[in-house]
């Protein structure tokens, strides 16, 4: 498909996931997008949900979605487990596919994928929305600018009470696990600030059903940086980032859910700046960005190769917390 004769990109749900009612209004804002189809392994399921969120197709099966020849790009918010497999089906039937973080849950699989969208010539993006938003982009230049002087420490923390105990997110054979769902966040804008680090530290509480329902981790750098960071389900909500560096630290209490209304606060010495860009929704950049990079032939704010990064991270941190030793991050 080329820009030419198709400037439209046409949108498929591969599920009824909860996750699609925050991304529905962003390909609807989009003005180079439409909600065309969505899909649930129940057909009942999928016509009740297209009546309700006024889409024009159902399918009754993830199949039927990627037969559908009018369906351009397929979102994927599956299980953690499923979305190795799905993007890879969806990347051989010639669909772009913005898949729902985390990537995959190797970087065995992350391969597979990356190797897929290549040989299809499609577009395979992951879908860590914060960071297509322009502020993240302008907080990133402004450390490498020196905002904060030489960055000593850069940490997150993503928490909340899961209560439900049939969620998929308590199940291993879903990928399940704290670390993977909120913890891969303060992960990759760790990365995100300070790149790919050298060594890493993890240490993890169990749940009884075999995931981690409480993880803390540590980064290091060569440059003698330090990322850490902490997830959990059982502790109360806290979302927060601070970058601490010898002349200053940036702080956001919100910075998973960047919108119009999230800021940093630069703090030197007894000043304090507010850094704003005000805009749409994360979710609207993060569809944009697909668009542009189907359409446009752009690069992505988030590339593959970094969504592989931030699963060897992870990876390697589970890895750390079973053996109890610091584990290296190998380089792909």
């Amino acid at each position: 498909m080329n820009a030419q004769d198709k400037p439209t990109l046409r949108w498929g749900l591969l599920s009824t996931a909860r996750i699609n009612r925050a991304l529905i209004p962003a390909i609807r804002q989009s003005k180079r997008s439409q909600l065309l189809a969505v899909a649930s392994r129940d057909r009942a399921r999928a016509d009740s949900y297209a009546r309700e969120w006024d889409i024009p197709r159902a399918h009754g099966s993830y199949q039927a979605l990627l037969d559908d020849p009018e369906v351009d790009v397929l979102y994927i918010p599956l299980p953690n487990s499923m979305h190795a497999e799905w993007t890879v089906r969806a990347a051989q039937a010639g669909k772009h596919v913005l898949c729902e973080k985390p990537l995959a849950l190797s970087t065995a699989e992350c391969d597979r994928i990356i190797a897929a969208a290549e040989q299809a010539g499609v577009v395979v993006a992951e879908a860590v929305m914060y960071l297509y938003h322009p502020l993240l982009r302008l907080v990133r230049q402004q450390v490498h600018n020196g905002a904060v002087g030489q960055v000593q420490l850069v940490r997150g923390s993503f928490s909340f009470p899961l209560e439900q105990p049939a969620n998929v997110r308590w199940r291993p054979d879903l990928g399940g696990g704290s670390l993977w769902d909120v913890g891969s966040y303060p992960v990759s804008f760790i990365r995100w600030i300070a790149g790919e680090p050298q060594e890493v530290f993890g240490w993890q509480i169990l749940s009884d059903s075999g995931v981690d329902e409480s993880f803390v981790g540590l980064l290091r750098y060569e440059s003698g940086t330090l990322g850490s960071f902490n997830c959990s389900f059982r502790q109360s909500v806290r979302t927060r980032v601070e970058i601490s560096g010898t002349e200053g630290r940036l702080v956001c209490t919100q910075p998973f859910r960047i919108d119009e209304t999230s800021t940093f606060h630069l703090f030197r010495g007894e000043q304090e700046e507010e850094i704003a860009l005000p805009g749409p929704d994360a979710y609207v950049y993060e569809v944009e960005a697909l668009a542009a990079a189907v359409l446009d032939g752009a690069e992505l704010p988030v590339p593959l190769s970094g969504s592989r990064a931030n699963v060897a991270v992870i990876e390697t941190l589970y890895r750390s917390a079973r053996e109890g030793l610091p584990q290296k991050i190998h380089p792909a």
